[in-house]
């Protein structure tokens, strides 16, 4: 019974921020965020800046996160709603009055949430760097009328994918990638300064999945790496703790007494990323975004791909996540396991011989780094101007 109320009172809350958000003047619903969560806000976050500061626009965030920190303690100039995850989400989208909406959230349209009737104008922020062919369902980006395309692997295949399926042609903005500009414009590029007794520090970051690495040999990595010496900070994804927070607890239990372990579960800190000298890591996003904004290596551990999409290979191109990993860092295969801490120890020790070639890799495969927010930003109030 206190579950069915605590449920009916959450659906309420949902309930008023929707309404709230509808009793808000049209005019000021010119630019909308949607954001699933709080570990989304890093992506947003230039965006917004740009919008406020260059070119004084309000926007308006709404938000699936009740513990979301925006909607306590907002910054000036946003406006925050909270609306739950479930029916109120729904009939939200499906009756959205505004100008433009910008959102993190693939497969508009496919399931639950569709495009309002309203003239709105659709616009998808890509929160990782890989390609949108193999880890996304094949008709996740179809039904936006804009992308912010993080570097030109993702035009040609967002152009590859109309073609194949005879959609409409895309608004594709070379737009760049904002926490890749966060984590440049802290300048801590290259090898982290640290006292030479110090033991390294490697952090374990991977997707999740059937397939992932900490699902199938997490306790195998993180053993064989304290055991060589070195520091661990273990950063599961989210998703790993939903469907498998037995296995974290487990792995937290045996090894969260032990000097220089650490599980870091907040995926939005970059204090994890900075600190490390390493990544070891699958699949992940994460991966690219610790090497092309640190310029340090990774070390990927070669399970099988995360894929959902059963026929990207139709499209014709390697997704980036596939052919960038030389490039980035060393490839060991999951049958391996012994050979890991010597590669580990390997590319430490050649870390600086990795920062040009990182640097090159970043310049070819990422749009306007450093600048990605106000391309973005000046991209959404031209869009409102058109509505003028």
């Amino acid at each position: 019974m206190q579950r069915w109320f605590e449920a009916w009172r959450r659906f309420r809350r949902e309930r008023a921020g929707a309404r709230a958000f509808h009793a808000l003047p049209r005019s000021r619903r010119r630019i909308v965020f949607y954001a699933e969560g709080p570990g989304y806000w890093s992506h947003f976050e230039p965006v917004f800046r740009s919008l406020r500061d260059d070119h004084g626009q309000e926007v308006v965030y709404v938000t699936s996160a009740e513990d979301d920190p925006r909607l306590t303690e907002p910054p000036p100039g946003l406006v925050p709603f909270y609306i739950g995850s479930g029916t109120v989400r729904t009939l939200f989208f499906a009756g959205l009055d505004a100008d433009v909406m910008l959102m993190t959230l693939p497969d508009l349209q496919t399931y639950h949430i569709k495009r309002s009737p309203h003239r709105v104008h659709y616009v998808y922020l890509h929160h990782s760097l890989v390609s949108t062919h193999m880890v996304y369902r094949p008709a996740a980006f179809d039904h936006f009328d804009s992308i912010l395309c993080v570097g030109p692997h993702h035009v040609a295949e967002t152009r590859a994918r109309e073609q194949q399926q005879g959609l409409s042609g895309k608004y594709l903005v070379e737009h760049g990638y904002g926490r890749l500009d966060t984590i440049l414009a802290e300048g801590v590029a290259g090898p982290p300064e640290r006292n030479r007794a110090a033991s390294p520090v490697v952090l374990v970051a991977p997707s999740w999945g059937e397939h992932g690495l900490i699902e199938n040999h997490g306790e195998a990595v993180v053993a064989a790496l304290l055991d060589s010496g070195m520091q661990v900070i273990l950063r599961p994804h989210p998703r790993t703790r939903l469907f498998h927070g037995r296995l974290l607890d487990s792995i937290s239990a045996r090894f969260g007494e032990r000097e220089g372990f650490r599980l870091d579960e907040d995926t939005d800190s970059r204090a994890s990323l900075l600190a490390a000298d390493l990544m070891v890591s699958d699949w992940s996003g994460a991966a690219l975004e610790f090497a092309l904004g640190l310029e340090r290596p990774v070390l990927f551990v070669d399970v099988p791909r995360k894929v959902q999409n059963p026929d990207y290979t139709g499209l014709g191109i390697e997704p980036l996540e596939a052919q960038i990993r030389e490039t980035l860092g060393e490839v060991v295969s999951p049958d391996e396991l012994t050979a890991l801490v010597r590669r580990a120890q390997s590319l430490l020790a050649r870390a600086s011989d990795w920062q040009a070639r990182i640097r090159k890799a970043r310049n070819q495969h990422v749009f306007n780094p450093g600048e990605s927010g106000r391309v973005a930003a000046d991209y959404l109030v031209s869009l409102t101007m058109r509505r003028s």
